[in-house]
């Protein structure tokens, strides 16, 4: 089973209906490649609506309804006609899993209604084709009203088979504002002269701010492509190359677990764009690595799930969120790409520096992995790269997004051939192609239906109304300009923080952008800092508690308690937490999108490295390289990577003074401690494991012989440094230490 940050998980269609359903995405999928070389002449929105009249009728085949029919209800209808799947949360493997009546019904009506705008037949002063649809425009026949009302339903009830029950209350809350603002006291901020519900159809339905607005137009064009795109570079091989690169290229250092995990998370989070996705794949390969080097299942949970979201946030396959920025601010996606780079490396950066300090902590030992040479991987395996590398020149040289991923696919597809393993036959390459498209349904039904809430908030001026709102709420605490922005920043951070933890990635960030970024905007935050901020924000909710999509995936592959997996993924995340504050806090924090001469971005990505450094240092109570650090240690950390960040050149000289008097105290503590006791190495002593500060709620207990959960710790073939052991799946060999379990020849295969 895979999971993806939009969706819950779809049927597993089987027989006829698969067929039919993977012919009718592979149909969508030649559309969508017939638009990039060949577009319609009708335009884009007519684009869209047939686009939409393929996609969002799979929808309702695809993925279940969750609800149950009285017993009473179904005991009276014939077998072939009972729902086969009670639980909403997915089959068991006896039950069929194909769609119901209800299913087949909705679906048809989905159909129905997004062709009528397109369909030349005329229907008393109603239909007559697409010209005459637009003609309507403001003033709608009854049969385009009620045509409107019924897609409104289809789509909320789309989105909510694919996300759940939040984004479509969301959608309905804006729904009754648009048509009861009118009734709030006209003397309320957020009041409105109200709309009827045909102004809110006509708003949704036909024109450009609704249902086929920018978030459908980009997950038709840019997102659709990617996403078939990855398809085809997983069935080729890429996948498995890149977690097999990474077990390699690590396998001998003792932090070689944790490096592994971060890396493939990386490399196949360019195939994937997809952080739950993404720490699931990674985990099943991993996980069992991580347990035999000694991790307790919450910490290693917490990495992968860290390591996963930075998917999203990764050039050059970011998350569809970043198409709606450069669709947004009417700028490339190569210029996206290019205001991702610093960030990406600062996510990076912390989640490997906490991993180096985990693996002091818990004493990890080295693990031995049967992998071949890294380099004779990239010897023959290597090409794998070239498509991404394909995507970056491409644009650089001009061509546009989705022609340049497009060429990247036919690459892709080419080089599949030379391993025998991975051919992209003709079957093969209808499967990518249809996997693409029935991947993206999920992203669809929410770019559809946020068109609710952009049509709302344009209507109604709601986003401007708001930002005023949150502007003079700081505006209220302080005088001073600055302190005005950093508190405004800071209820922006909270309030998005707080609706990403409600609605998906995408949801939040079309969200975000047409509530908060005009806050941002009215205070002379530049648009590329503001919209990233909102972007980062909006990602990073997939690392927050109490709702963390991916640390509840990773926990489900380690074994782990959900609860302390998600603490444990925001420890590994935290410095990216903080740093999208500095894209918009100060003039200079624009340098970390690279936006500055090459000077000014050299200096500020420095500095944003030695900030996340001592971020880091704070969370996991380590100086690498001295040894443990105590509180005040770890406070002094923690105020100099916050005013790191803000670089400013007073503020900059004032945390690497705290970051020195960090580091000075806890060499003369290591040299008492020496001195204290001479018989062990210096700063190895019991301190390693005191005074964490609470950042280590599963504990390290019984590390010699399990690792979280429970579990063995002593499961393969594992190299230690600590003498003679036994495991209750292993047997002792050797003067090294070497514990060979009894699956030690299935974990070498």
């Amino acid at each position: 089973m895979t999971f993806d940050d939009e969706e819950r998980p779809a049927r597993r269609l089987t027989g006829p209906v698969d067929h039919g359903v993977a012919a009718v995405a592979f149909a969508v999928a030649l559309l969508v490649l017939w638009q990039v070389f060949r577009p319609l002449s009708q335009g884009s929105q007519f684009y869209l609506i047939v686009f939409l009249a393929g996609v969002l009728p799979l929808v309702f085949l695809a993925y279940r309804s969750g609800l149950r029919l009285p017993d009473r209800l179904t005991s009276r209808l014939p077998a072939r006609l009972a729902p086969r799947v009670p639980d909403p949360d997915g089959p068991s493997p006896s039950r069929r899993d194909l769609p119901t009546v209800a299913d087949w019904l909705l679906a048809g009506l989905a159909l129905v209604v997004c062709l009528y705008p397109v369909v030349p037949l005329t229907f008393g002063n109603a239909g007559g084709g697409y010209d005459a649809f637009l003609d309507r425009q403001g003033l709608l026949a009854p049969v385009d009203v009620v045509m409107g009302a019924l897609l409104l339903v289809l789509l909320v009830e789309a989105c909510r088979r694919t996300t759940g029950w939040i984004l479509p209350v969301v959608c309905l809350v804006f729904l009754g504002y648009g048509y009861y603002g009118g009734l709030l006291p006209q003397t309320w901020a957020v009041a409105h002269a109200g709309l009827d519900f045909g102004q809110i159809v006509d708003a949704f339905y036909n024109s450009a701010s609704g249902f086929y607005g920018t978030p459908l137009d980009v997950a038709a064009t840019y997102i659709v492509l990617f996403t078939i795109y990855g398809a085809v570079l997983d069935l080729s091989g890429a996948g498995r190359f890149f977690v097999d690169l990474s077990v390699a290229a690590f396998r001998r250092s003792r932090s070689a677990a944790g490096r592994t995990a971060v890396a493939s998370g990386f490399l196949l989070g360019t195939v994937s764009g997809s952080g739950t996705a993404t720490a699931v794949s990674v985990g099943a390969v991993t996980w069992p690595i991580l347990r035999r080097a000694g991790y307790p299942a919450e910490h290693a949970g917490g990495m992968l799930a860290a390591a996963g979201v930075g998917a999203i946030l990764s050039p050059p396959t970011l998350g569809a969120a970043a198409f709606i920025v450069a669709e947004y601010l009417e700028v490339s996606y190569l210029t996206v790409l290019g205001w991702a780079v610093i960030p990406t490396v600062l996510y990076y950066l912390g989640i490997l520096l906490a991993v180096e300090i985990d693996a002091r902590r818990f004493k990890v030992r080295p693990v031995e992995v049967a992998a071949g040479s890294a380099w004779r991987l990239l010897a023959r395996f290597g090409y794998h790269f070239s498509s991404l590398v394909v995507i970056v020149v491409l644009l650089a040289v001009g061509v546009s997004a989705t022609r340049a991923v497009v060429y990247a696919t036919g690459l892709a597809v080419v080089l599949s051939f030379l391993d025998r393993r991975s051919w992209l036959t003709p079957r093969r390459l209808f499967a990518a192609l249809a996997a693409g498209v029935r991947g993206v349904l999920p992203v669809v039904a929410v770019c559809a239906a946020a068109g609710i809430i952009t049509a709302t908030t344009t209507k109604t001026g709601l986003g401007a109304q708001f930002a005023s709102l949150l502007v003079r709420g700081a505006q209220a605490l302080a005088d001073n300009p600055t302190v005005v922005l950093a508190l405004t920043v800071v209820f922006a951070a909270i309030a998005l923080s707080l609706l990403g933890l409600a609605v998906p990635v995408t949801a939040s960030f079309i969200i975000g952008w047409v509530i908060i970024g005009p806050a941002l905007l009215a205070l002379g935050v530049p648009a590329p800092a503001a919209a990233m901020f909102v972007f980062y924000y909006s990602v990073l909710s997939e690392v927050t508690p109490p709702t963390a999509l991916a640390a509840v995936g990773a926990a489900a592959i380690t074994g782990g308690r959900t609860v302390p997996t998600m603490w444990q993924a925001l420890k590994y995340a935290l410095p990216a937490f903080l740093a999208p504050i500095a894209f918009v806090l100060t003039g200079p924090g624009e340098y970390l999108l690279g936006r500055g001469a090459p000077l000014e971005v050299l200096w500020a990505g420095l500095v944003g490295c030695l900030g996340v450094a001592a971020l880091a240092v704070a969370t996991g109570g380590w100086l690498l390289g001295v040894g443990p650090a105590r509180r005040f240690e770890r406070v002094l950390a923690a105020l100099a990577g916050l005013l790191l960040l803000y670089l400013h050149p007073v503020s900059i000289a004032v945390g690497v003074a705290l970051i020195a008097i960090a580091v000075l105290t806890a060499l003369a503590r290591r040299r008492r401690t020496a001195k204290a006791d001479p018989a062990g190495p210096a700063g190895t002593t019991s301190e390693e494991s005191a005074d964490q500060g609470g950042t280590d709620p599963a504990g390290p207990a019984d590390r010699d012989s399990t690792a979280g959960g429970g579990e063995p710790a002593a499961e393969g073939k594992v190299t230690g440094s600590r003498g003679q052991e036994s495991g209750s799946r292993g047997q002792e060999s050797g003067s090294r230490g070497q514990e060979f379990g009894s699956s030690s020849g299935e974990e070498a295969k």
